[in-house]
């Protein structure tokens, strides 16, 4: 649990084009509660199972609630919520029955790409896949990253 810093104006939109216009006409509370909720929902259409999830958006921090399996589940909510525009701090409040040693997070930067990450965090760059697969299913392709973007890297079995 904790407070986690994201880059506010990089990630995924939450609203399109032609909904944007719609939003426009709520109060900042309806539009909280909406953002709250199509987070809720990506999460839960990931297959990422937390009970009792709840998260409450406040300006640009989001406070989530629940409980998740596992440390991994845990992180991957946190860096759904965190790597959407216009969040730029999540509010850790799930809680995990079993605590694991927890991964450390990476801020992508540009002209990255996973295999140079995975030079970087781990001295071998074939251990891109492991980041890849750490991070599914918010990353499809390896290829497909972009600065600001917060990526987890879980730490190597020996």
């Amino acid at each position: 649990m904790g407070l986690f810093s994201f880059i506010k104006d990089a990630g995924a939109k939450l609203f399109g084009k032609e909904e944007e216009k719609e939003v426009a006409s709520k109060t900042i509370e309806e539009i909280n509660f909406e953002k709250a909720q199509r987070l809720k929902d990506q999460i839960l259409a990931m297959g990422l199972p937390v009970e009792k999830l709840n998260i409450i958006i406040d300006g640009d921090r989001a406070l989530v609630f629940g409980t998740a399996p596992n440390q991994e589940v845990r992180e991957k909510v946190i860096l759904i919520v965190g790597n959407t525009e216009g969040v730029a701090e999540v509010d850790d409040r799930l809680e995990v029955p079993e605590p694991e040693p927890e991964a450390r997070f990476y801020t992508v930067k540009k002209g990255d790409y996973l295999s140079k990450i995975a030079k970087e965090v781990y001295g071998d760059p074939s251990k891109y896949n492991v980041i890849f697969e750490a991070n599914k299913p918010m990353l499809k392709d390896p290829d497909l990253i972009y600065p600001g973007q917060v990526l987890r890297i879980p730490n190597l079995e020996e």
